[in-house]
């Protein structure tokens, strides 16, 4: 396995103690056990449920005959199958994961050195970056994704995450995608005024975005 490019599930229903698992292991397994890999505490999912396997053609997700069934975008997993990025995984009824493959994600750092922080105060909505106060502040909707992104370090949001979060008052359907991403990269060109050497706000293709280097 290649330790700079990591696959992900992400937990997008289900009793599960994390949003996201990384796939650091060649032979990953999903249940009810407390000895898997992805742990999903519900009574329909198996002890050891199903596995997913890394290969040179990529991870091939099995079911491990288990009692109530895996499936793969909604169909019963009737055989072993190659995953591709994006697939939804369904765990039993108790759970639905979404792959994200290694090429989808970006580098994960192993640095021994202090890595770059961003820091800040949410009652003064007073924004730090390497140390850098924000100067001018962020616009009012540029910290609020910040904001949203700060609370969940680490972790993918997602789009309908961000439109609840920054266009509050307005209808779902009336936010484009091109107005989420354009906000996106301003907000890196902001950060970007204090640090230009790091990548703080992460696109996770076709699922959102995260921040990396968040302060605890």
């Amino acid at each position: 396995m290649n330790a700079n490019n990591v696959a992900m599930l992400l937990v997008r229903e289900g009793a599960s103690s994390q949003r996201q698992w990384l796939l650091q292991t060649a032979v990953v397994v999903i249940g009810r056990g407390d000895d898997c890999q992805v742990i999903i505490d519900d009574r329909q999912v198996s002890r050891h449920h199903t596995r997913l396997t890394q290969t040179e053609q990529g991870y091939i997700l099995e079911d491990m005959d288990s009692k109530n069934g895996t499936f793969l975008n909604g169909q019963l997993l009737a055989s072993p199958t190659v995953l591709k990025d994006g697939d939804e995984i369904g765990i039993a009824f108790g759970a639905r994961l979404s792959f994200v493959d290694a090429g989808a994600t970006v580098p994960l750092a192993f640095e021994t050195e202090q890595a770059p922080l961003i820091r800040i105060d949410m009652a003064a909505k007073l924004v730090w970056v390497a140390g850098k106060e924000l100067d001018p502040p962020l616009s009012l909707a540029q910290y609020r994704l910040l904001e949203l992104l700060y609370e969940h370090p680490g972790q993918v949001v997602s789009r309908e995450e961000v439109v609840h979060a920054v266009w509050a008052d307005v209808e779902s359907e009336g936010v484009s995608e091109q107005a989420i991403d354009a906000l996106a990269r301003r907000l890196r060109e902001r950060i970007a005024e204090a640090d230009a050497d790091h990548q703080y706000v992460v696109t996770v293709r076709g699922h959102g975005y995260r921040l990396q280097h968040a302060a605890e």
